[in-house]
């Protein structure tokens, strides 16, 4: 069993009323597709992305038995003016709904919030419960803050309070540090880094032990990282026993790989040397089978490099599908 809890939705329209600032969808000439306009973004969208019926095929084509899909990441557009992105976020989340109910259990959906606006964004939790959605999709940084900052830990709280999951996916961050080239590669890869760490030195991990969490592409960097923030911590190496003499900065909490093990990642990081990685650090039971599809081509057949790897059983039921469930707070009963 394979559940690909990475992929994406676009809503198939928009309103004719709504603010200028909404995106658009406009018909392509011979084709059932889409033309997503959004500002500068002009991108042609599959008929997949709004069409329960063709990702149910595509599904069947690739391996995959059920999909958990959030909204496309440049519909969280936190510059809008807030009133605004809680409109978009309200259709976009209906049409999740809608799309999910086509095939519930193949399309499992997740919601969006304005984050820009925190206690709306707060508040809007209750309704994506409401509408039967299953988490929640929040970016990587809200206009250049990371998502560990504080004005953002009562939105963690109400999500671990409604059992909610969230979803975070690393987006880019205004920068002139890299050229614009970079933005959907090394940056995506820094920006999941900070997400992740921040929500631990930010203290909403030590504030939200029951939050169920997961970050794009393995939270970028984060894990290459953690070694380091190990050593700053306890002052030892490979994750042997404290050595307080040697710790920069000792701390009587739990460790960051403590922190990070309470995480989940998917495994979409294009290398099977990465994804060892992961797995004897953060451990097989945190990563979960992750495609990006149809915003890129998946694997064919899904999840083909993990499926190349030659996995103990136990590590690949896990991986590709127990730990999704997990994820989601759904009971994972073996086939």
């Amino acid at each position: 069993m394979i559940i690909d809890a990475h992929a994406h939705l676009l809503p198939k329209d928009y309103p004719h009323d709504a603010p200028e600032c909404f995106p658009r969808m406009e018909p392509i000439d011979g084709s059932a597709d889409r033309l997503l306009v959004f500002d500068k973004m002009r991108f042609p969208a599959k008929e997949v992305f709004f069409e329960a019926e063709r990702r149910v095929e595509a599904m069947d084509a690739s391996g995959v038995d059920a999909e958990v899909v959030s909204p496309m990441p440049p519909l969280l557009r936190y510059d809008l003016p807030a009133a605004d992105g809680l409109a978009l976020a309200q259709h976009v989340n209906e049409f999740a709904a809608e799309l999910a109910g086509h095939a519930p259990e193949r399309i499992i959906a997740l919601g969006m919030v304005p984050m820009q606006d925190p206690d709306a964004a707060t508040a809007e939790l209750a309704a994506i419960t409401e509408l039967g959605l299953a988490g929640v999709e929040i970016a990587s940084n809200i206009l250049g803050t990371s998502i560990g900052d504080a004005s953002f830990l009562d939105f963690f709280k109400e999500a671990e309070r409604l059992d909610l999951p969230v979803f975070v996916h690393a987006m880019p961050s205004p920068t002139d540090r890299l050229p614009m080239a970079a933005m959907g590669t090394y940056v995506v890869g820094l920006e999941g880094m900070y997400s992740a760490a921040s929500l631990i030195l930010g203290g909403t991990a030590e504030a939200c032990p029951d939050l169920r969490i997961s970050f794009s592409h393995a939270a970028g960097g984060f894990a290459m990282m953690l070694p380091r923030a190990q050593y700053f911590w306890g002052g030892s190496w490979n994750e042997e026993p404290r050595n307080l003499e040697r710790a920069v900065m000792p701390d009587e909490g739990p460790s960051p790989l403590e922190y990070a093990r309470r995480f989940y990642y998917d495994s979409m990081v294009f290398d099977r040397r990465t994804i060892r990685y992961l797995v004897d650090l953060l451990g097989a039971d945190r990563l979960l089978v992750g495609s990006d599809f149809p915003a890129m081509l998946r694997e064919e057949p899904a999840a083909k490099t993990l499926q190349s790897m030659d996995l103990p059983d136990d590590q690949w039921q896990d991986i590709s599908w127990r730990n999704a469930l997990r994820w989601l707070g759904r009971e994972a009963v073996d086939a």
